[in-house]
């Protein structure tokens, strides 16, 4: 099998790259950077929609981590020949969970995600290529996450961990759980145009999340509960960004894994968070 990946080196490219190479694939990776080579594996710099270096290959199967639209785009100028490629890609459990935010910038997002969603799936029908969407919910593992990792370096730094109340269920999802499923999906035809949701294989409350996330911690910190009032006073005289983040505290964003495991035969594992998790390994 020929694996073109674009998003190589993000958080689930790091898990999904070596577990390819221990399947036999050859891989071609595209990055913003150059990167060294390894066996089995060829990195190309460029950058989609445009920016791509001439020489990509013919793959069997191509798999997208990056943002939906780009690559749809160039997926349908790509000319495949006669036999179009199995093509996986991420999007995001935000396509639910921000259609309705109060806050402009977000559902901005959960239509950016929703329309490249579509342009994907016209993308490929283009082709006759087979695809699947993995809509994963909150990512961590490589600490290269926007939510999870920075607030644990900050505690690790300051040695003070803000405990918000928030009542609603997260179900946070192991990056390396997501480049399973997409291991799977590409040896699944049963997965081809579906939208599967992926979230982690427990489901618990927003302050335990945080909590478990203080407790990896390796130094003594001060924990410093955020009551109720408090941050409901935040969604008014906070900054922008997170109004959205502290309105959804006692919201469920969780995802219904029972497709994922029919279809894919993949269980996430449940949130048992270690230290190392909240820092990017270098490469």
């Amino acid at each position: 099998m020929t694996v073109l990946v674009f998003g190589g080196s993000s958080q689930i490219g790091r898990f999904l790259l070596p577990r390819l190479l221990e399947h036999g694939a050859m891989v071609t990776a595209v990055s913003r950077r150059a990167r060294a080579p390894q066996p089995g594996l060829r990195w190309l710099q460029g950058s989609l929609p445009e920016a791509l270096p001439r020489e990509l290959p013919l793959p069997s199967a191509i798999v997208s981590f990056g943002p939906l639209l780009p690559f749809a785009e160039w997926l349908s100028r790509a000319d495949f020949g006669s036999e179009p490629p199995r093509v996986i890609a991420t999007s995001s459990m935000s396509v639910e969970s921000k259609h309705d935010s109060g806050v402009p910038a977000e559902r901005a997002i959960a239509q950016l995600l929703c329309d490249g969603e579509q342009a994907l799936a016209a993308a490929c029908a283009r082709h006759g290529a087979p695809w699947t969407v993995l809509r994963p919910t909150l990512i961590y593992g490589a600490g290269l996450d926007r939510s999870l990792s920075p607030i644990a370096r900050r505690a690790w730094r300051t040695r003070v961990f803000p405990l918000p109340a928030g009542r609603g269920l997260r179900q946070p999802v192991h990056a390396d759980d997501i480049a399973l499923a997409v291991l799977a999906a590409l040896a699944s035809p049963a997965s081809a145009g579906r939208i599967l949701p992926i979230g982690g294989g427990e489901r618990l409350t927003a302050r335990e999340m945080f909590t478990r996330v203080r407790r990896t911690l390796p130094h003594t910190n001060l924990p410093v509960p955020l009551p109720a009032w408090l941050l409901h006073a935040g969604q008014r005289f906070a900054p922008t960004k997170w109004r959205g983040p502290l309105a959804r505290l006692d919201a469920d964003l969780v995802a219904d894994n029972d497709e994922l495991e029919r279809l894919l035969g993949v269980t996430p594992r449940a949130f048992q968070p270690t230290a190392d998790m909240w820092f990017p390994v270098k490469g």
